[in-house]
């Protein structure tokens, strides 16, 4: 084992820059959050719990254990949070609907919490909690609410998982670490497993 002591030995955590993929291989011989983790997280089979798309950034935590990982991606059963900068202006209607709910090709997409941060120019930062993801799951809820001035869909541009459950991201962009034994016991102590 390469941790220390009070590591846990079945949780590590990246925080995943733009640009690799969430992805063993790629054929298309493009980055992959492997590049990023020691050489054993491949070969001993560490997997991602979840996924962020290629341009999607922040916490990915890793597992050798299946029963870990189908306990943080099972819909209802674990909560994670996202900031986000999206184009257009977001009004209180839009967070309502993100609320509410939209249908997509995927079944309905929805947030459990949406809070404005920040606006600059014609850019919205929000603060947006789910628990579920479904895939493209935020791009898409936004992408089906319209602008009010332009009438054009509201886009992501930029999208940063920073929780997992109580497990906030704290380490730099491309770096990982191992959880202690106490934040691996604190994030899956409520969870059915």
């Amino acid at each position: 084992m390469y941790g220390m002591q009070n590591d846990s030995q079945e949780l590590l955590v990246l925080n995943k820059p733009k640009g690799y993929l969430v992805t063993r291989a790629d054929d298309l011989g493009r980055k992959t959050v492997y590049d990023l983790l020691p050489e054993w997280a491949f070969s001993e089979g560490w997997m991602p719990i979840g996924r962020l798309d290629l341009e999607s950034k922040g916490l990915l935590l890793f597992t050798t254990n299946s029963k870990i990982n189908h306990a943080l991606t099972t819909p209802q059963n674990c909560n994670k949070v996202y900031e986000i900068w999206v184009r257009g202006y977001v009004t209180d209607e839009h967070i309502t609907e993100a609320l509410k709910g939209v249908q997509s090709p995927v079944g309905l997409l929805k947030a459990l919490e949406v809070e404005k941060i920040s606006t600059g120019g014609a850019k919205t930062k929000l603060r947006v909690k789910i628990d579920e993801g479904k895939n493209r799951h935020i791009r898409r809820l936004f992408g089906a609410l319209k602008d009010p001035k332009f009438g054009t869909p509201l886009k992501v541009l930029e999208l940063i998982r920073v929780s997992i459950g109580n497990f906030k991201l704290d380490i730099d962009i491309g770096k990982w670490r191992y959880l202690s034994i106490e934040e691996e016991h604190i994030l899956l102590k409520n969870l059915d497993m």
